[in-house]
């Protein structure tokens, strides 16, 4: 379900070092009424997100001085923001490599400015959604599966008494599959209740590409795939 946009203007930080396509990108996010930063390296994107704190940022991948794999972990180990991820390659391990360096989401290039502001709102919506849901879920129970322990209060995922890094949409995925453990959910639904997006069409890799890193920090055998359907969680076998 789709909340409201808040009424506040939203802070953008975009990162990228082709002069032209950063100056598109700056001029459409400003025509949507929020503030944007531009920075034209990953170094010099990391120093920006610790001093502006943006609502949201996006980063190209292939950048001069540092990366943006290598900007983008520093950047999320410091402080968690949304990130959506431009690279001008789109091979699944390319993109897992994105996802698992701590982006939200990610496009490739050549990018349709339509769909980049439709996914900049959706992650926004998260955002907002997941303060609301902060608020009420303290009651909410611990999700024990013995070895995997999933705690939506504080976040927090631990696989045999050691904490697991998500990003803040893998855990999110995590959750909503854990829920209903053995439940096959669609990647329709999936992207309705994790990314918050309606129209879902050809989108419904980006779904895959998250189970593929989760499944990389959590083993392969948490998550079935249910061929031409979706996904399921699978509890921890306990030995």
């Amino acid at each position: 379900m789709n909340t409201p946009m808040a009424s506040t203007p939203y802070t953008i930080l975009v990162v990228e070092d082709e002069p032209t396509l950063a100056t598109a990108i700056a001029q459409r996010l400003t025509a949507e009424k929020w503030s944007v930063r531009v920075a034209g390296d990953g170094a010099s994107a990391v120093q920006a997100a610790m001093q502006l704190k943006p609502d949201l940022i996006i980063m190209d991948i292939m950048l001069p001085v540092m990366d943006g794999l290598e900007a983008t972990k520093r950047i999320s180990a410091a402080r968690p923001v949304p990130i959506m991820m431009l690279t001008a390659r789109d091979s699944e391990i390319d993109k897992i490599n994105g996802l698992g360096a701590g982006a939200d989401d990610y496009m490739t290039k050549p990018v349709s400015m339509r769909e980049l502001i439709a996914r900049c709102k959706a992650l926004l919506r998260r955002v907002e959604r997941a303060k609301d849901i902060a608020k009420h879920s303290e009651h909410e129970k611990v999700l024990n599966f013995g070895s995997l322990v999933i705690d939506p209060a504080q976040r927090i995922v631990t696989l045999d008494g050691k904490q697991v890094h998500l990003t803040p949409t893998e855990f999110d995925l995590l959750a909503t599959l854990a829920r209903k453990p053995r439940s096959v959910l669609t990647r329709e639904k999936l992207l309705e209740e994790v990314w918050d997006w309606i129209d879902a069409s050809g989108t419904t890799r980006t779904v895959d590409s998250h189970v593929k890193a989760l499944r990389h920090k959590l083993g392969a055998d948490l998550i079935r795939t249910v061929h031409g359907v979706g996904y399921a969680f699978e509890p921890p076998v306990e030995q």
